[in-house]
Formats: C-alpha cells, structure tokens, sequence
C-alpha cells in the first residue's frame, strides 16, 4: 500500500529559527545582501528629518529592489506582497514590510545608489578574478515605455484640437454662468465636463511648448552652418543654383509627443517591425567570457550612433577603458571612431549588412537593392579591416556576448517594459535591471 508523508497545517510552527535557514545556502539572495553591503549610505537618498516615524534602511530597501528584480518582480504593489509571501524577498527585507509607496519613492530618488551598487559588483568581479577588460560588445534594445502609442499626438494636430477646445470651453462657460444666472438647482454635469476640456487642453499646450521649444534649439543649433553655406553661396561666380535654405523655428507639421511620457518616443526595431512607445536601452556587455554588463546608456533617440562614443567613454570613470569595441552596423560614425581611436581604443564596426536573408524564410524575399556606394575614407578602412581573418574571428564573438545579455533579461527575467516615466527616472530603472542581471550572473559563475 502507498505510503503519504503526514502534513499539517495547523503546525505551531513550520520554519526554522534562523532566518538564513529559510533559503539554501546557494541562493542569490546572500550574494545581493553581501553585495549591497558595500554600498557607501553616502550614496543613498535619505530623509535629512531628524524627528518623525524611522525610516526603513537605505541598504534593506536596495537589496530588496536588486533581488526583486533579479526574480522577475518589478511593481512596487508586488514587491511589497512579496515581503508577505516570498522567502527569499522576506529574507531580504529582513522581515520587514516596506509598503508599495515607500519602495517607488526610494527607486524613484537613488540612481545615485543603484550605479554605485553597479560599479561595486563589477569591483567584485575583478577582485575574483572574473572580469577582464579586453574587448567588449555593445549593443541596443528598444524596450517600451510606460506610456501608449495613441497618446502621441502630431503638431498640427494639436494645434487643431487646442482651438476646438478652447471653443468648447468658452461655450460650456457660457452656459455654466447662465445657469447660474437662472438659478438652475443642480447644474453639476457642466463644470465636471469643462474642467476635463481644461486638462486636456494644459497638456495639449505643453506638447505644443516642447516641439517648438526643441525646434528653435534646432534652429539655433543649425544656424552657424546656415550662415557658412550662405556665404559660400554668395562667394560663387556664375551659376550658383539655389540659396541655402534657413532652419526653421516652427516644428514640422509631422513631429509628435507623447501626453503621457514625453520623453519617450516612437521607434521600432527593424522595418518589419511596427512602432512602438519606446526607450532605445544600450548596455556594454565583456566579451571576455563573464558576459557581465559594464556600462549601460539609455536615449530616446532610436538611432544607436550618436551616444556611441560617450558610452564607451564613461567606462573610464567606471571599469575602465576596454581595448577593443565591437559594433554592429547602427553604431557606424566617423566622429565616435575617430574619438574612440584616439584614446587608443580599437573599433570593429560593422558596415553595411552584416547578415543576409535567409534562404528559407517564410516571408518573401525583400526587393533587391542597389547597394550603397562607399566613399567615406573610415568606412573604408574598417571594412578592409573586417575582410581580414583576425578581425573577423574577433567581431564574431559580438552576436554571441551581447544578444544573449538582452534575451535574458527579456524572456528569463521578464523585463520587458519600463514601470517608470521621465528619461532620467527611466534610465535609473535600466541601471538597476543590469544590476540585477549582473547579479545573477557574477553568483553563476562563482558557483561554477
């Protein structure tokens, strides 16, 4: 006959004393506490109150944040549910309970903290010997924003829909001080239905403030180049075809904002793929072998190229300089190359298409195009640099470093979409999953 282990659940009690005992010995868990341990509270956002209710430890509520995050937990609601009914969380939180407000304010205030956590996980790599800074590979994602697509809106159109609310406003007020005037009994319906015109008109006006604000800096930017071509025009003899064309300081009809997240942008990955609300998120990941990420950039450009430069450049008050950069075609500019070599860094970017179309694709085969002459003198360069066997041995470890650092942290870790709004809260959030993901993965490899 079958034998069954006897349960309880009325036990008195089920859990060992020791709280170290509720998780084994091997759990992540130990190596975040550890790790945030050595975390300066300098570097921590505390309330300067003296008086008042105690606030919970800066430390406590990093480790909590790190090792939820690692476990794929990133709401602060779920976080503080997790305290109740996780182990390994409640074992963080030292059996505290922070609530849900708490947790978003103290992410919300200490980007500071989470890069000082970061560069003190890469010090630990180093000092066991698992971090090499030889060549590394850098790369980007686009991951979503907290914010819906159709919250964007166009420039002319915003401009349209201002006027028709700023009618319908002066209308329902007319008809609100005539009621009052007529001394209706109960005329609430109205000044319910202005003020929500009034709302969204306020954030229709600040969409329309950024785009011409950020056209006039455009303008401004692009005037000095204005004037020198204007010149060179008028320096001309005989035919000069047509004048330069001024910048101009009203945005184009076409430009949009989010009303939600208004740093966020639309982008897509690729052309077969659809726009999406969006963060362009980029990380520098060791192509030594640890895969651990060493830097991370986040932009709402979609384009990879012009944060190229200073994101390898920033290593040197982190890390440290790496030797050698590898790139796919998106990061191809001659400004960041020649300033990357001229530190003594070596770039392998990519140029043109580094991967053709598959032969047995389901979907057709995109129409052939004719390919793209190459006259820059650096494209030319490093595309004879890429033809050669030992760069091609090298660059071929780019696809293999990064892409995998970006697949975890989507499909193994679930982070898939910002729970944060405004570019720098954002990017405190991007610093703060590589963080946990270099935790994962610096605890892996000691254990192996």
């Amino acid at each position: 006959m079958t034998q069954f282990i006897p349960y309880s659940r009325d036990q008195a009690f089920l859990l060992p004393p020791d709280v170290k005992d509720w998780l084994p010995a091997d759990d992540v868990a130990h190596f975040v506490v550890a790790a945030v341990e050595r975390v300066p509270l300098g570097a921590f956002v505390v309330r300067p109150i003296p008086g008042g209710k105690a606030q919970y430890h800066p430390r406590l509520l990093l480790a909590l944040l790190i090792y939820s995050y690692a476990n794929g937990i990133f709401s602060s609601r779920r976080i503080e549910r997790a305290t109740q009914r996780d182990l390994g969380v409640r074992y963080v939180a030292a059996n505290l309970h922070p609530d849900h407000d708490t947790i978003a304010t103290f992410r919300r205030a200490n980007r500071a903290a989470f890069e000082a956590a970061f560069l003190q996980v890469l010090l630990m790599a180093k000092e066991a010997g698992l971090l090499r800074l030889g060549a590394v590979a850098i790369d980007g994602t686009k991951l979503d924003a907290n914010a819906s697509k159709i919250r964007s809106v166009r420039y002319d159109r915003a401009v349209q829909l201002r006027e028709k609310l700023a009618a319908e406003i002066a209308t329902l007020t007319a008809r609100a001080e005539a009621a009052d005037a007529d001394a209706v009994p109960d005329p609430q319906a109205l000044p319910a239905e202005i003020a929500r015109r009034c709302a969204l008109k306020a954030k229709l006006d600040a969409a329309c403030a950024r785009l011409e604000a950020q056209a006039r800096a455009e303008a401004e930017a692009a005037r000095p180049d204005y004037q020198a071509k204007t010149a060179a025009y008028h320096a001309k003899t005989g035919r000069r075809g047509r004048p330069p064309k001024p910048p101009e300081d009203n945005p184009p009809p076409e430009r949009q904002s989010n009303l939600t997240d208004p740093d966020s942008a639309l982008m897509r990955r690729s052309e077969g793929h659809e726009y999406r609300q969006a963060y362009n998120a980029q990380a520098v990941v060791c192509a030594e072998g640890s895969q651990l990420i060493l830097a991370t950039n986040l932009t709402a450009c979609p384009s990879d190229a012009p944060s190229f430069a200073a994101t390898i450049l920033g290593m040197e008050h982190g890390p440290g300089l790496p030797q050698t950069v590898l790139a796919d075609t998106g990061f191809a500019s001659g400004p960041a190359v020649a300033d990357l070599a001229a530190r003594g860094i070596e770039p392998l970017v990519a140029i043109g298409r580094t991967q053709p179309h598959r032969a047995y694709d389901f979907r057709p085969p995109p129409q052939p195009k004719t390919p793209r002459r190459i006259t820059e003198p650096w494209r030319l360069a490093m595309q004879a640099k890429l033809e050669t066997q030992d760069a091609k041995h090298r660059y071929a470890r780019r696809k293999q470093t990064v892409e995998p650092v970006f697949g975890i942290i989507k499909s193994v870790l679930g982070f898939t979409r910002f729970h944060l709004r405004g570019l720098a809260n954002v990017a405190a959030e991007w610093t703060l999953i590589a963080l946990a993901y270099n935790c994962r993965r610096l605890h892996r490899l000691q254990l192996a």
